[in-house]
């Protein structure tokens, strides 16, 4: 039931309340403390008062035949009756046995008691007849043998008093002390808390189809100000992903139509009349051109889905870098024929890398049928691999129609073509380097690019070693 209560409380009440029980244990700490400082003080002041008149009477007894004399005995009662109303010490003589033998007048009819097992010389309380009294009791000597003692008694009833005023006085002030800072701390813990409420507010409004809002940065920059800023970076994420997400929707619903339009299209035209068998040739080779193109996107698109999460499991193994760039070559040996390209690969040695091989020979392939798709009949593409000292970097090159040096930060964007309508007899999907460009985020391969128009592209692919 308490654990649902401490639930029910609101943030700033629980730091209110955390921070009261911190201070309730300080504060009782504190007053113990003063308390004890107090009666210390208290019985240091009785006890030297005791010592002060034990002194005093000390000097004016004798001891004669075994008895204590007063030197001037109606002088020490005068003296002791007048101080009755201000002092309150009680003196008293017993001899060895206990037995009084002479007291102060103050005592009146009450006499102080002789502790035979009490400690000689050293104080301690007790009572008078319901008096609480501080005492001592200082043996008389004649020679060494001890023929009496000296009793000095002072009340602790105005000590007691001061001792108990305090105690009551500190009792009555905890709790109205622990409330009002109670008041105090909550109103400070809301005043400090107040960006959560902003956090709450902005998110309550934040939606899928609003995500503009952001989170007033508090003025402090504090823990609250770091949250803040990370929940508007969050939100600045989210914005981007679910931009991207609409717009690669968008992008891939016009691929995806656009191919299926155009194969709709062509079979109504070929079934409006009789066509000789070369027109049907003709458009059914078309359309199965369209149906491959199409396909490809298809494959495209899910391998991007496949691969969008980082957390894809990968086999990493040891790879010949040079095995995965003939390969690659040896599989697009008909594009590259069919446009009569060079590929020229330049390997010095054999070399290797920790890697995924399925996903590599991806964005080498990618790459190279890029490459072959943006270069003129005839021209060379050339595979390079460098060693340094900290990398391996690989490089694939061509002398095709290059990149504008504007476009080189978009050609990663999905469905992104420069300058497509220029050269309408290239086909693509756009799809490609943004695939190469998240495997290389997911193997950790560092890809940058070079490009001038109508100079050529060269890829680079770095591997850390």
């Amino acid at each position: 039931m308490t654990n649902y209560k401490m639930q029910q409380f609101s943030f700033k009440n629980r730091i209110a309340s955390n921070y009261i029980i911190t201070t309730a244990l300080l504060i009782l700490v504190v007053f113990f403390v003063i308390y004890s400082i107090v009666r210390f003080s208290v019985y240091i002041r009785v006890n030297n008062e005791i010592k002060t008149e034990v002194a005093k009477h000390l000097k004016e007894i004798e001891v004669i035949e075994n008895c204590v004399l007063l030197i001037e005995e109606e002088e020490w009662k005068t003296s002791q009756f007048n101080k009755v109303e201000v002092s309150p010490a009680f003196i008293q003589f017993v001899d060895e046995l206990g037995a009084m033998v002479e007291k102060s007048p103050n005592l009146k009819q009450k006499q102080l008691t002789y502790k035979a097992n009490a400690p000689v010389n050293e104080l301690f309380d007790t009572k008078i007849e319901n008096i609480a009294v501080r005492q001592i009791q200082v043996p008389l000597y004649q020679g060494t043998k001890i023929i009496g003692y000296l009793i000095v008694a002072m009340s602790l009833e105005d000590s007691a008093m001061v001792l108990h005023n305090l105690f009551i006085i500190m009792l009555v002030a905890y709790p109205i002390i622990l409330i009002i800072l109670f008041l105090i701390a909550r109103f400070i813990a809301g005043r400090s808390i107040k960006p959560i409420s902003a956090i709450i507010e902005t998110s309550n409004i934040i939606t899928k189809d609003n995500l503009k809002s952001r989170i007033p940065l508090p003025q402090n920059r504090d823990e609250l100000y770091i949250l803040s800023q990370t929940i508007n970076n969050l939100l600045d994420r989210v914005e981007n992903a679910i931009e991207r997400e609409k717009q690669f929707t968008s992008d891939a619903s016009h691929e995806l139509r656009t191919p299926l339009a155009v194969i709709k299209g062509t079979l109504e035209v070929l079934v409006r009349k009789p066509r000789n068998p070369e027109e049907y040739k003709e458009k059914i080779d078309f359309c199965v051109s369209e149906v491959n193109r199409l396909n490809h996107l298809v494959d495209e698109l899910l391998l991007l889905a496949r691969f969008e999460n980082q957390k894809q499991t990968l086999k990493i193994e040891k790879v010949s870098l040079n095995t995965i760039f003939l390969d690659v070559i040896s599989r697009n040996a008909t594009i590259i024929g069919e446009k009569k390209l060079k590929c020229i690969a330049h390997f010095d040695k054999d070399y290797y890398v920790n890697t995924d091989a399925y996903l590599l020979c991806i964005i080498v392939n990618n790459i190279l049928t890029n490459a072959v798709k943006y270069s003129k009949p005839n021209d060379t593409i050339n595979f390079d691999i460098i060693e340094t000292d900290n990398e391996l970097l690989c490089s694939v090159s061509d002398h095709g129609i290059g990149i504008a040096e504007e476009d080189l930060q978009k050609i990663f964007d999905q469905f992104y073509r420069s300058k497509s309508n220029e050269h309408p007899e290239i086909k693509g999907t756009g799809l490609g380097l943004s695939i190469v460009k998240r495997l290389s985020l997911l193997l950790q391969i560092d890809l940058q690019i070079e490009s001038e128009e109508n100079k050529g592209t060269k890829v680079i692919l770095g591997f850390p070693k």
